[in-house]
């Protein structure tokens, strides 16, 4: 089969790899339909972790099932799926309890396991043709229809990307009227908007600097802060002041001591831009600037990554995944801070329910739509943010039905 292949710094390519095959009686086959760019992948494409040429990428994956082991009960083959990034036994002592995030038994190394990823395993990604899925019956999520309908944009999201927007505003601790700042407009940062205004936030401020992603912000009913033009806690600040009715619902002493917002979303991680210099990074800038927005007794969400190891880290630290965090100004205030891989398990059913009553349509975030043979180019324009088309690079999506039908053409 074919399948996007990591070569090193800068460089994937499509290359022929051996099928997948079962390997457990608990294994399925999947025939890849969709599979998303992960802005997480960028991170390994950019050689900014440990993934080693050879590994093949993908944890954003759906298809159809197209073999089954012989200890799979309640997956069929023919039967539509999507797959949680999180392999998970569903079984030890974390998955029991709705962590597969940090699953004990599929990963040797370290507690969770991922399809396609630096650290987590050893499974290959779905940026392929096929997938081998371990305890299938566990891990896929039934959906809906057939391949290529309404939903298959929405459905590819919940792999990943929409269940992490969504345990970014619980980490956060979002809830019915809160307001709520996040810190990067990608795709996780637009979706975590989305999930708080389904949660019922009274207000989200979302910050980037990328015109596009502010204006994707705005659509879906945000309010676009773009730190380009200055301090982003000021201009939150000033927004939430120059709202009369706000400043009259409260109390004195209220007004100057809860200028910020309740809650704070770090979608961003250790790539973040510098403030003062966007040329260069400052791995805290995002938490420091959530930190400053915070009203006292607030919370933060880190749902952008940080790895314990990072190659191309502006300092000796920061490349041993060490961070100077301003613990005096969160332990004062009172944050809470929640943080880590999203348990997608946990969250993928209702969220699948919730877009087939038309409640969720997490698909506006998709810009591209690609034969998996434009990997390669999808990926150089997706890290440099470009522009193709007056459509700028937000959210890719590698179809390989596209190649099989250009060649049945």
């Amino acid at each position: 089969m074919r399948a996007v292949v990591y070569k090193g710094k800068d460089k994937v390519a499509v290359e022929e790899v051996s099928d997948p095959k079962i390997e457990m009686p608990t294994d399925a086959i999947v025939k890849v339909t969709t599979a998303a760019i992960c802005g997480s992948d960028l991170h390994m494409y950019e050689d900014r972790s440990s993934a080693k040429p050879g590994c093949v990428f993908g944890h954003e994956n759906m298809g159809v099932v197209e073999e089954i082991g012989p200890g799979v009960t309640s997956i069929k083959k023919g039967d539509r799926v999507v797959l949680p990034f999180n392999i998970a036994c569903g079984f030890c002592f974390n998955c029991t309890r709705g962590y597969t995030s940090a699953c004990l038994t599929m990963n040797p190394k370290v507690a969770g396991a991922g399809y396609g990823y630096a650290d987590m395993g050893p499974y290959r990604g779905g940026q392929a043709e096929y997938l081998r899925v371990p305890y299938v019956d566990f891990n896929a999520l039934k959906l809906p229809g057939t391949p290529g309908d309404q939903h298959e944009d929405d459905f590819v999201l919940l792999a990943d990307i929409f269940p992490t927007g969504w345990h970014a505003a619980v980490l956060a601790g979002v809830k019915s009227g809160d307001s709520v700042g996040i810190f990067g407009a990608g795709p996780v940062g637009l979706l975590a908007a989305h999930s708080c205004f389904l949660m019922g936030a009274a207000e989200v401020y979302l910050v980037d600097r990328a015109p596009d992603r502010l204006q994707r912000a705005q659509k879906i009913g945000a309010v676009p802060i773009d730190f380009s033009k200055g301090d982003p806690v000021k201009q939150i600040k000033e927004h939430r002041k120059s709202n009369k009715q706000l400043q009259e619902a409260l109390r004195e002493g209220e007004r100057e001591k809860l200028t910020g917002v309740n809650c704070a979303i770090d979608a961003v991680g250790y790539q973040a831009q510098s403030g003062q210099d966007p040329k260069k990074e400052d791995p805290m800038q995002t938490i420091k600037w959530a930190t400053q927005v915070l009203n006292p007794t607030g919370g933060l969400g880190l749902i952008g990554v940080y790895f314990p190891g990072d190659p191309g880290g502006p300092d000796e630290k920061a490349k041993q995944g060490i961070y100077e965090v301003p613990l005096g100004e969160l332990w004062t205030k009172g944050i809470s801070i929640g943080q880590g891989q999203a348990p997608v398990k946990k969250y993928n059913a209702y969220l699948r329910d919730l877009i087939i009553a038309g409640r969720a349509k997490p698909d506006f975030i998709v810009s591209h739509r690609l034969p998996l043979s434009e990997a390669p180019h999808a990926y150089e324009q997706f890290d440099k943010r470009g522009v193709d088309g007056g459509e700028a690079w937000t959210k890719v999506l590698l179809k390989p039905e596209l190649d099989r039908a250009s060649k049945a053409a």
